[in-house]
């Protein structure tokens, strides 16, 4: 009964997870949208207010009008929207998760045994968390000095789009050689996504705070507040794509368990940002298909990448194991969990669905099977100690 009621608030907080996502996601890409798509104010009488563009739409069997000001508008009104709990409750929720499925049982879901790096490998459990956590306070630490010094003012933001794509690069690299396949895709987003999240509570929420407040002073807001709150804005939006991927990709295990994760990791994130550019200059009236083609030339190159190569196992057919020696492998190295009742303590049914109860469900999983257990992913951390000649005995298996 713990175990169901640990999964059914996994559930519950997944679901609020993704819905404060969607939330704040779907507004983030509606404003880039709209900023991009405006056009210059038609009416005199809106130029002279200080209206810098507007856009016309139609939604849902109503006509609106969006304008956006240049300056502070004659009177500002009180009731305005702010956009930030969204953002602050998908972070929370997100590392609830991380700490609930990951730093409870670090050992089992962090630690990569498998490591080049010996120090990497051999972390107690506690290590692995501050080394998480560490993980995630650098990357936004960087990416921040990285902002402040390479494009105070807004003036070299190219420069910068440049240099942060070379700091994701070695986040991704680091990630894979330091923790778990599965751990590191999702580190790796979650350094985007705190980026994203500390981008809306260090710089463009009170950067408006203090442009709102000069407004109604009668002052003149600075101006560099507007142009921090927009480069940060548009740094969260090129991050959203690849961050999306990253947190769906634990259901994919031939992606994070591939030798070459980490270069797997970069061309889905240069992905992701080359199709949000596309939409992006869509949306401002200049399609370049060109983006999206490149796109998708690193996606079917990720593909080309994490393919299992043909001759994987290397066992002549006259070797294969026969069924009743399998059958023993994998009951002894994965029904521990992967059961209708699994006998580990920390799951209620058996994890990603996959239940090994009969040699037909065993058949129905065969490659993923042979994938995981060729890559060492599974057993978690070796849990269970398998062997090589356990694992040649897997990479065997013909029938």
């Amino acid at each position: 009964m713990q175990a169901y009621i640990i999964d059914f608030a996994n559930l519950l907080l997944r679901w609020l997870h993704v819905i404060a996502a969607i939330a704040w996601i779907g507004e983030s890409i509606y404003f880039v949208m709209l900023d991009n798509s405006l056009r210059k104010p038609k009416a005199e009488e809106d130029r002279q207010k200080g209206v810098f563009g507007e856009m016309w739409a139609v939604h849902g069997g109503g006509f609106y009008h969006n304008q956006k000001y240049a300056t502070a508008p004659a009177k500002l009104p009180n009731d305005l929207h702010w956009s930030f709990w969204k953002a602050y409750t998908t972070w929370l929720s997100g590392f609830a998760l991380f700490v609930i499925l990951y730093m409870v049982n670090p050992g089992f879901y962090l630690v990569n045994p498998n490591s080049n790096w010996a120090w990497a490998a051999s972390m107690a459990g506690w290590q692995a968390n501050l080394l998480a956590l560490a993980f995630l306070l650098g990357g936004w630490v960087v990416y921040n000095e990285l902002c402040k010094r390479i494009s105070p003012n807004m003036e070299r933001d190219g420069l910068l789009s440049v240099a942060v794509a070379v700091m994701m690069v070695v986040v991704a690299y680091l990630s894979t050689q330091m923790f778990t396949g599965r751990a590191a895709f999702l580190l790796t987003g979650a350094v985007m996504a705190t980026a994203m999240s500390a981008n809306v509570f260090f710089w463009i929420i009170p950067g408006q705070r203090r442009m709102v407040k000069a407004m109604k002073a009668g002052e003149a807001p600075n101006p560099l507040d507007g142009k921090r709150g927009k480069q940060r804005s548009v740094h969260n939006t090129y991050f959203t794509l690849p961050v999306v991927l990253l947190m769906v990709s634990n259901h994919y295990s031939f992606i994070y368990s591939h030798e070459l994760a980490w270069l797997v990791m970069v061309l889905f994130i240069l992905a992701g940002a080359l199709i949000r550019q596309f939409f992006v200059l869509m949306h401002a009236g200049n399609t370049q298909p060109a983006y999206p083609a490149v796109g998708v030339g690193l996606i079917l190159l990720a593909f080309w990448v994490a393919a299992p190569s043909p001759s994987a196992g290397g066992a002549a057919p006259s070797d294969a194991p026969d069924q009743a020696v399998l059958a023993s492998v994998i009951e002894q190295h994965c029904t521990l969990c992967h059961a209708r009742n699994p006998e580990h303590a920390g799951f209620s049914a058996p994890p990603a669905g996959y239940a090994f109860d009969s040699w037909q469900e065993i058949l129905g999983h065969k490659a993923q099977i042979q994938q995981v257990v060729a890559s060492r992913y599974m057993p978690l951390g070796n849990i269970t100690n398998m062997s090589e000649d356990e694992r040649d005995i897997i990479a065997a298996w013909e029938e």
